[in-house]
């Protein structure tokens, strides 16, 4: 026969979709196939892959959903907008859910989704979190394909992640300005999408955390889970998962422990704490949160557990690799 089938995209599908396997071990699936899925150039594996995350939006779980909507949005590939668009249009599905599809249409960049995202934006009826998200999503597209963007000096960074807007561009006759991006972060008048390039410029000041504006930088962004926008202050506490800068940890407590805050913001802070697990104190926190009365926070501790324990014992990728395939991590 000469050749042998490669197991690995339909052994880590069947753990994604598998309802019997535990939250963690789903997620360790669903990073792998993340991985195979946005490969570039692209393999035999990415289609299949892209399809085996899609698969797993019939679980019951708003948390593994909201991810793979992530996911999809991070392929660079137009094989995924359909079944993301088919996510963001569905009004009975979870709008955690909901909202990270409008996010991954704009991170994918195809101005075919525009209208889609502009109708939800501007249906008064629509829920605020999906508005917001799609107003972004709108702005990252319609930047993505414009002249404007094309002019822009932007700061390399050291995460390869497609976000929601990009950081502000540089300016050629000044270094960054934290006080400015921070007032620009904090300033409601403006665009989202505006605020958000503050945002993920401040987050580049912050990385590597020994940089000497990481903490300052940190202390800016903590600043933004006051906003009166839920939709924002999950994304700070997202960022902060990014970053894994310890001086993020009191705010991020102060928001997993706040139980009057909206569980998408939670959950992001307990999966950026997380991500922090290494570091004294996180594991004992989280687990306080394991019977919390919000189910997506309970998950997103279970999770986040996990991470812990693999940054501790200092693995190289959170991921699930299959006895039957080959290493997918580089």
């Amino acid at each position: 026969m000469g050749f042998e089938i490669d197991n690995t995209v339909p052994t880590l599908r069947k753990v994604l979709v598998s309802e019997s396997e535990p939250l963690a071990r789903r997620f360790r699936a669903l990073f792998s196939l993340k991985h195979l899925a946005c490969l570039q150039p692209t393999t035999d594996q990415t289609l299949p892959a892209i399809e085996a995350i899609a698969a797993g939006f019939a679980s019951p779980s708003a948390l593994l959903k909201h991810e793979l909507a992530y996911c999809l949005g991070q392929t660079k590939n137009i094989e995924s907008v359909a079944y993301l668009q088919h996510v963001v249009k569905d009004t009975e599905e979870d709008a955690m859910c909901r909202h990270e599809a409008a996010e991954a249409l704009g991170a994918l960049g195809y101005a075919d989704s525009l209208d889609i995202l502009k109708k939800l934006r501007d249906d008064t009826n629509e829920l605020e979190i999906i508005r917001e998200t799609c107003d972004i999503a709108v702005d990252r597209i319609l930047w993505e394909n414009s002249e404007e963007r094309k002019a822009e000096k932007l700061k390399p960074s050291d995460f390869t992640s497609i976000d929601p807007a990009p950081p502000m561009p540089l300016d050629a006759s000044a270094e960054p300005c934290i006080p400015d991006l921070q007032k620009t972060l904090l300033d409601t008048k403006l665009p989202l999408f505006q605020r958000y390039r503050a945002m993920f410029g401040l987050r580049d000041l912050a990385s590597p955390p020994d940089l000497p504006t990481a903490v300052d930088a940190v202390n800016a962004l903590a600043k933004g889970l006051k906003d009166p926008s839920a939709l924002f202050r999950h994304e700070v506490a997202f960022v902060f998962g990014q970053l894994c800068h310890p001086a993020s940890i009191p705010s991020l407590t102060a928001s997993l422990s706040d139980l009057s805050e909206v569980g998408m913001v939670r959950h992001e802070a307990a999966e950026a704490l997380g991500s922090l697990g290494e570091e004294e104190g996180v594991e004992e926190t989280l687990k306080k949160f394991l019977n919390d009365p919000d189910q997506v926070v309970r998950d997103s501790v279970i999770v986040a557990l996990d991470m812990a324990e693999f940054e501790k014992n200092g693995e190289t990728q959170y991921a699930l690799i299959p006895d039957s395939a080959a290493p997918v991590a580089a």
